[in-house]
């Protein structure tokens, strides 16, 4: 075996994987994605918390809300190809230039239409805030270097993730050292707007790089229009469905800004970029196991549910391991970690940390509703959960500040991820599934989440700010 790592695993494990290339090159390239992953959670949590106490909740709250507020156009800049664009290298080997070029042209619209919507929509509700005006403008300029991620397309279709994990995290690692320097050289809030696209330029030069060494160039791609028009006609579900995810994750932070300003938008920001942070490990555990989902429909109903209900007693497991001690030290926690200035987080840290077992949740339904051809469901769930948590900010953020917020983000991924089964017929043995463990995960919820903790200063979690 010509694998380096092989020779590192016990001798019985090795003989197992002895000639079997196409397991090996996916264990490979799973390990290339975690080993991405760990790295990002590790140095840009660090860095990414330096910053936040340099920056201070003020300027790091109006740094956030530019991003959450690029965010909800950044689905533009991909169009929902990703899947559409690697299925179709698979299938159609012979035809990778006109799927390539057509994809890069694509995506280069989807980069002019988020920066024009970026840029007009900040100027109609932020005509006067010239600061805001001008990061919004270098935040969305990185659509245009996202364009080339079609590179990644490319090496996802070949199951081989290390040129672009080498690729991005060399610009990753260069630019937290730029950042570092920029803390010491006390630099204004719009150098780290500079740093984050000169990152996502980096990161698009290392693929053009990487692309090159295998061989292949860029200059053959050839844009098709029937090409560029079956790609789009397949993947605007999917395109739809990213638009209405973005919004549903992201419009909590845009919102809590023009309600209650940059200084809330950093707290709360602060405390939901700690939950964010695990949230890879139910994601790597959905992917890792759906293979084995896939095998066990073959053989039949029985074995197909025993490993959905192994699936959802991993994840409210899981969820209880990390929302448990979070919530108990919630208050220790943020100030440890971010400072006192960030101490009004310690609610949010508390509630929001509650939303990974949805999260969790919903992960695995989303493999179910692929299985069973439901996947419209997924994009109906999406709607469903832009419009809760828009009427849910709106009628909690006035009267409880970010822990409303914060509140009406776990009551979306409840209703979401677990009501809405209750009430499509197809759907609903999927909610007696889910139904045995959420049993067993409310009780505990509920006594941590209402009830006085020294952590959070004995009030109660729902009162506002003031």
């Amino acid at each position: 075996m010509n694998v380096t790592w092989i020779k590192y695993l016990p001798a019985f494990v090795r003989r197992r994987l002895e000639g079997r290339h196409d397991l090996l090159k996916m264990i490979g390239n799973t390990g290339w994605l975690f080993f991405d992953k760990i790295l990002r959670m590790g140095i840009g949590l660090f860095v990414g918390v330096w910053v936040a106490r340099y920056l201070g909740p003020e300027l790091f709250g109006k740094y956030s809300y530019v991003l959450a507020f690029v965010a909800l156009f950044s689905a533009f800049s991909n169009l929902g190809l990703e899947g559409i664009v690697i299925r179709e290298i698979v299938r159609k080997p012979d035809c990778i230039d006109e799927t390539l070029g057509s994809a890069f042209a694509l995506k280069l619209f989807g980069a002019v239409l988020t920066m024009l919507l970026s840029v007009i929509f900040v100027q109609a509700t932020h005509p006067r805030d010239e600061s805001i005006n001008i990061l919004v403008l270098i935040v969305a300029s990185g659509a245009f270097f996202q364009v080339f991620d079609t590179i990644d397309f490319w090496f996802q279709s070949q199951v081989n993730s290390r040129f672009t994990v080498v690729a991005r995290n060399s610009a990753f690692l260069i630019v937290s050292f730029i950042k570092i320097i920029l803390i010491w050289m006390s630099a204004p809030l719009v150098a780290f707007a500079w740093a984050g696209l000169t990152e996502t330029a980096l990161g698009a030069c290392g693929l053009v790089l990487a692309f090159r060494r295998t061989g292949l160039r860029l200059g053959s791609w050839k844009f098709c229009m029937t090409k560029a028009r079956k790609l789009l006609a397949e993947s605007w579900p999917l395109f739809l469905s990213m638009v209405f995810v973005t919004l549903y994750i992201k419009i909590d932070q845009v919102m809590v800004g023009q309600m209650l300003g940059d200084r809330e938008v950093g707290i709360y920001s602060s405390a939901v970029s700690l939950v964010e942070v695990w949230y890879f490990i139910p994601m790597a555990i959905a992917s890792s196991v759906f293979p084995a989902v896939i095998n066990a429909k073959k053989k039949g109903e029985n074995d197909y549910y025993a490993v959905f209900d192994k699936l959802y007693l991993i994840m409210v497991w899981l969820s209880l391991a990390v929302a448990v001690p979070v919530t108990l030290f919630a208050g220790p926690i943020v100030q440890m970690v971010f400072g006192p200035e960030y101490s009004g987080g310690a609610a949010v840290l508390s509630i929001s940390c509650w939303s990974g077992l949805f999260i969790s949740f919903g992960l695995v339904s989303n493999h179910w509703y692929l299985l069973e051809n439901l996947n419209h469901y997924t994009l109906y769930r999406h709607v469903l959960g832009a419009g809760i948590n828009v009427a849910l900010n709106m009628l909690l953020i006035p009267r409880y500040g970010i822990n409303g917020a914060a509140f009406a983000t776990l009551v979306t991924q409840f209703v979401a991820s677990y009501l809405f089964d209750v009430v499509n017929r197809p759907t609903r043995i999927l909610f007696r599934i889910k139904t045995r463990y959420y049993f067993m995960f409310i009780p505990i919820s509920m006594r941590l989440l209402f009830a006085p903790s020294a952590s959070m200063g004995n009030h109660n979690l729902m009162k506002g700010d003031d």
